[in-house]
């Protein structure tokens, strides 16, 4: 054996020796060895790892003590979107949930799955033949941020794995709260500004560019599901186990209910304990505990239909309402919202509270200078729920609704089946600055420098009036160089940030074009049914809502909006400016795997899972886990799981890498 050889298996007992001990110490809280006899284990590796540096490998634990400083977080793309759980905010809506639930294919007996819900942030982490690749955060749910070298810095996160599997996981990372008040009690001597609540300080230390702040902060994780695993397991409790198995932390109060009965009695007993937990949650996740049933359910374009989070009731606190005031939404919507006397609420300061629409305001007979019970709604949105009528001094005022826009003095309109009062003008200079702010969102065209306070700049100098306007603006560079805090390095950012969005996929342009109803998961499968805008704005009603989770609501806003004359002017000037129109891949239409359910079991010979994934959904195809009644398809590779055997029992089709290329070509 080789010197370089007997160094390298050391090493490797020594990465072995850690992983175990930390996993018995972070994970189950149950250590054999002293922690100095942990921490010479820990030296020896790291004297051999600065000795034989060719001998390191990537997930080595000393990488846990964070690396160099990054320039900034790069996007990575979801292979499987993070979606978001619609919430329950009464039991009522937990019985809906199950009513719905009840009426998918197979689902007599149907059970659930109920974990707590960590109030943190969501992570995904991605392993491949074992070892950890890479670390993102939810974003969007599309696209995430890339934040590896945080993530590794994490001691509960496994970064090699007891099995060489390939999957993704997701979890929540999160700091408990004595922890937390250990952490601003530091910041406090050292005369640094307090974290408001722990998620908030879990977010911050996961969106540190240096990973060394990340590693001195006290984080931890609890995983809850994976995608894009070659495992047959049936049930959502089972994948939970098989998480544990592979060292993950998974929370211990998990609970198989039959009934929605028994979930409701769950729900309602950690309701009563979540204060003697060290961590914060915020409600009860609940699943249909059947994989195949989860299939067959499927999503919405924003969440799964077999999962729903119900949510605790918010905490509620008095204060008074000093002033009302109206905000002119994108849309137009009139919003009237209360200034309030300052409060701290679920953690963090409140000042304004939404009123929503003229008949919640009247509902709640809410006046200026009432004092008033806030919480917030869905634990994000501060809100009025009720008046302290008893408290009333006589002063108060009744605030009434403008009758023109407070921006462009418009009249407004009260459209019909609606709760809003609106502007009409779509010149409006609110709602102009609004869609400008939401078109360079991260989620829609991605133009870094361009914010409120840019956006409000360039509209009040009139060198835009609409996001047509921006892919000009290199022609005025000289009047943009004059605006307040534009110097000539932001303003050649800023220029380069709006060429280089000219190439973004239609998804991100047709969300950011702010049409009413279409979110980010809508105007991606617009975008994917019709790959050109051109064809979607001469599309009719019809032909947008027979698309699968579309429908006609969405259809007549998407058909109003190219209708209009405003559009077609703003379109034929982004199109001159040479702004992409189309979703890239090829066309559907003649593709007779449109539609097709594939499931994918072994390693193919040439392609990787992702690539084949890719391949299908470009044909129109839908790539899931797991086997169900519903699915075409099973390619089947080396080394196959028990998905041949059953995929043979259900009278699935079976193929190969070369009879699934022949298909695609």
């Amino acid at each position: 054996m080789s010197k370089d050889e007997e160094i390298s298996s050391r090493m490797q007992k020594l990465v072995s020796r850690i992983e175990e001990h930390a996993h018995r110490y972070y994970v189950l809280d149950n250590p054999v060895i002293t922690d100095g006899e942990y921490d010479l284990l820990m030296r020896e590796l790291g004297d051999l790892e600065k000795n034989y540096p060719h001998l390191k490998t990537p997930d080595s634990p000393t990488e846990r003590i964070g690396g160099q400083p990054l320039p900034y977080f790069s996007t990575v793309e979801h292979t499987v979107p993070m979606l978001s759980l619609d919430n329950a905010f009464g039991f009522s809506e937990l019985y809906d949930f199950n009513r719905r639930a009840m009426q998918g294919e197979d689902s007599s007996g149907i059970g659930y799955a109920t974990e707590l819900k960590i109030d943190g942030l969501a992570v995904s982490l991605r392993y491949e033949e074992g070892r950890l690749v890479r670390g993102a955060t939810r974003g969007n749910g599309f696209q995430g941020e890339d934040i590896t070298a945080n993530i590794k810095t994490v001691r509960q996160v496994p970064l090699r794995l007891p099995q060489p599997v390939s999957i993704e996981v997701r979890g929540e990372v999160f700091i408990d709260r004595n922890d937390f008040n250990r952490l601003n009690h530091e910041r406090s001597e050292q005369d640094l500004p307090l974290f408001a609540n722990p998620r908030n300080a879990a977010a911050g230390s996961l969106r540190q560019l240096d990973p060394r702040i990340a590693a001195r902060r006290p984080l931890k994780i609890f995983v809850y599901g994976a995608v894009g695993y070659d495992i047959a397991l049936p049930t959502h409790l089972e994948l939970l186990q098989f998480l544990e198995d592979l060292r993950f932390p998974v929370n211990p109060y998990r609970l198989y209910c039959e009934e929605i009965e028994e979930v409701i009695a769950y729900c309602s007993r950690w309701q009563e304990l979540k204060n003697i937990l060290p961590y914060d949650i915020d409600g009860i996740v609940v699943k249909v505990n059947s994989i195949a049933s989860q299939d067959i359910l499927g999503n919405t374009s924003r969440s799964p239909r077999w999962a729903i989070a119900y949510k605790f009731p918010a905490e509620e606190i008095s204060t008074r309402i000093i002033d009302i005031v109206v905000n002119v939404g994108r849309t137009g919507a009139i919003t009237p919202v209360a200034i309030l006397e300052p409060v701290l609420l679920a953690g963090s300061t409140v000042q304004r509270a939404s009123l929503h629409n003229e008949d919640y305001l009247r509902s709640k007979e809410i006046l200026i200078g009432d004092t008033v019970i806030v919480r917030k709604a869905g634990d994000i949105i501060p809100e009025v729920v009720r008046v302290l009528k008893e408290k009333r001094s006589g002063d108060e005022v009744k605030f009434d609704m403008p009758s023109r826009c407070p921006s462009c003095g418009t009249p407004l309109k009260r459209l019909p089946e609606e709760a809003a009062w609106r502007c009409l003008n779509p010149s409006c200079p609110a709602q102009v600055l609004e869609r400008i702010v939401h078109f360079a969102s991260r989620s829609a065209m991605d133009i870094e420098g361009l914010g409120p306070a840019v956006a409000y700049n360039l509209l009040q100098s009139k060198l835009v009036k609409d996001v047509g306007d921006l892919y000009y603006l290199k022609e005025k560079k000289s009047e943009l160089l004059d605006l307040e805090r534009m110097a000539e390095k932001s303003s050649m950012n800023l220029l380069e940030a709006i060429e280089k969005s000219k190439g973004n996929p239609m998804h991100r342009l047709l969300h950011g074009l702010g049409i009413r109803f279409v979110g980010e998961r809508v105007a991606r499968i617009l975008s994917e049914n019709f790959r050109d805008m051109d064809l979607l704005a001469a599309a009719s009603i019809d032909r947008v809502a027979s698309i699968d989770e579309v429908g006609p609501k969405i259809a007549m806003a998407v058909n109003a909006y190219f209708a209009q004359e405003e559009t077609r002017d703003l379109l034929e000037r982004m199109k001159t400016a040479g702004v992409n129109f189309k979703e890239p891949s090829l066309p559907l239409a003649a593709s007779e795997l449109e539609g097709k359910i594939f499931v994918f079991t072994g390693t193919l010979p040439s392609l990787s899972r992702e690539e084949a994934k890719r391949l299908v959904e470009e044909k129109g195809g839908r790539v899931t886990n797991t086997l169900s009644k519903k699915t075409n398809f099973l390619v089947a590779g080396d080394k196959p799981g028990s998905k041949l055997e059953r995929a043979g029992s259900y009278g699935i089709r079976i193929i190969g890498e070369e009879e699934l290329l022949e298909m695609l070509n």
